[in-house]
C-alpha cells in the first residue's frame, strides 16, 4: 500500500471513499470490470482504515500506560486487543 494519495488520507475519508464504492458495487448497472476495480481499491482503503485503527488503539494503550500504569487490555471476539469503549 505504497499509493501516496491513500497515505495522505484520514480515517475518516478513507471511510467516506469505502462506503462510497460499496454503494457503487450494489448498483446494478455497474459493469464487472468497474466493480473488480472498485473491489480492489475498497481493499486498499478497508487495509487504510484498519492502520489507521490500530495506529490510534496503540496511542490510546500508551496514554492508559502512562496515566495509569500498565492495565490490561481486553481481548475481542475476534483475538484483537481493544480499548474498553
Amino acid at each position: 500500500m505504497d499509493d501516496p494519495d491513500l497515505q495522505s488520507l484520514t480515517f475518516e475519508q478513507a471511510l467516506e471513499k469505502l462506503e462510497a464504492i460499496v454503494e457503487e458495487i450494489d448498483r446494478d448497472d455497474v459493469d464487472l470490470e468497474r466493480a473488480i476495480k472498485a473491489y480492489e481499491r475498497g481493499v486498499q482503503l478497508r487495509d487504510h482504515c484498519e492502520q489507521k485503527l490500530n495506529e490510534a488503539q496503540e496511542r490510546i494503550s500508551k496514554i492508559r500506560i502512562k496515566d495509569g500504569g500498565a492495565e490490561a487490555v481486553s481481548s475481542s471476539a475476534d483475538g484483537s486487543d481493544s480499548p474498553p469503549f
